[in-house]
């Protein structure tokens, strides 16, 4: 565990270590934890708590899109996928982990599932800190927790096939069996975690939201079509306003940010680009400032919620979802942002050695495949994207 003061916080960081796989063992051992959903966060960490050894039963809609991709990923109906209810029933950890519009639609099948003393885990605060807008308002006979995994499923996935670990948040809402802090540390670090801060429901969702629609995802996109838009209208070609805007930042210069800091990425441009970066980005911050504060008043109000909740609970939400995205993914930045990335080394060489591969099968022999391996490439190819060679958690 460390200790970390700064600005007159003392906060105390649970590590990986705190939780060595001995420790994980004997926390949840005994558990059976139910992950209701498969969207991305389920997917991730029901496949991180499987290959760290924990018992993991989905609950899910029969027949669905989720269902199937369950099923490709070596969940077996009726032995470790079930239905909502049964899958509710069975277990004594529950990982509500459907979307927020989700958690409100199906809040009365879990809440008359639930059993005494189960434990009721939450990757975000909103369906409890907005209960007035969602209905969900846990029983009094089980612990509520919550493990924030600050990034993407995708990523709670990718960095523990790596070996590496996300950082998460963590919190208690309601500890009904005394237990209910060692549930969360112990989930949280089978999840994939690398180490975990703590805090309160209320204080992940007020945060978390403010970062989507800010610097994480929403300002920096307005950020970048802004500075894009006004280089296009000078006269510069689309590959170099996109370079200079998103090309640059995401391959050159925010990896420098997360390595070592903001000053060392200051550090390690042209004095030109320090001079100018110190001078420009109080600029920046006094003309954002008064958009953030507005922004965490909604969030905190309930109004952004609101709005949320309403937007993606429409029956067409897939549908004017996709229309949005594809308006991105089709405008002219993001198009020739495609042909840039398709540019990179990398890409290109990846590029070739999958066109080798493709015509090197394509010219093979009708029976060489029972003289190779024994299993077909796409198994193969599977089994180790959905498996680490070692569990996240072990330090052997």
């Amino acid at each position: 565990m460390k200790t970390i003061r700064i600005g007159g916080v003392t906060e105390k960081i649970i590590e990986r270590s705190d939780m060595p796989p001995q420790k994980l063992k004997k926390a949840l051992g005994k558990e059976t934890v139910a992950v209701i959903g498969y969207g991305v966060q389920g997917r991730g960490q029901s496949l991180n708590m499987r290959d760290n050894g924990v018992k993991v039963i989905i609950g899910l809609r029969k027949g669905g899109e989720s269902w199937k991709l369950a099923v490709k990923d070596g969940w077996k109906p009726g032995t470790t996928l079930f239905g909502l209810p049964e899958a509710v029933r069975k277990g004594t950890v529950i990982q509500y982990l459907l979307s927020d519009a989700g958690q409100k639609e199906q809040w009365p099948i879990v809440r008359d599932n639930l059993q005494p003393g189960a434990a009721l885990y939450f990757s975000h605060g909103f369906s409890i800190v907005y209960s007035e807008q969602t209905g969900v308002v846990p029983p009094k006979n089980v612990d509520v927790v919550l493990v924030a995994p600050k990034g993407s499923g995708t990523t709670v996935r990718r960095h523990f096939l790596e070996g590496r670990g996300i950082n998460s948040s963590f919190a208690i809402h309601q500890d009904y069996t005394g237990r209910a802090r060692e549930r969360a540390i112990a989930l949280g670090i089978a999840i994939g975690s690398g180490f975990l801060f703590e805090t309160s429901f209320e204080r992940e969702v007020f945060s978390d939201l403010t970062g989507e629609r800010g610097v994480l995802m929403g300002a920096i996109y307005g950020l970048w079509l802004a500075q894009y838009e006004t280089l296009r209208e000078q006269g510069h070609s689309p590959s170099e306003a996109f370079n200079e805007t998103v090309e640059e930042a995401t391959q050159s210069l925010y990896p420098l940010i997360g390595e070592n800091g903001m000053d060392w990425m200051y550090a390690n441009c042209s004095s030109t680009a320090q001079r100018g970066a110190l001078d420009w980005y109080r600029v920046f911050r006094d003309a954002s400032k008064p958009v953030f504060r507005d922004l965490y008043e909604k969030v905190r109000t309930g109004v952004e919620t609101r709005r949320t909740l309403e937007s993606n609970s429409k029956p067409t939400y897939r549908e004017d979802l996709e229309k949005e995205l594809k308006g991105v993914r089709e405008s002219e930045m993001w198009r020739i942002g495609a042909e840039v990335r398709m540019l990179r080394p990398e890409r290109q060489s990846a590029a070739k050695k999958a066109a080798a591969a493709s015509n090197g099968a394509a010219s093979a022999p009708a029976g060489a495949a029972k003289n190779g391996s024994r299993r077909p490439a796409r198994k193969r190819a599977a089994s180790k994207s959905a498996r680490p060679r070692k569990a996240v958690g072990s330090r052997g």
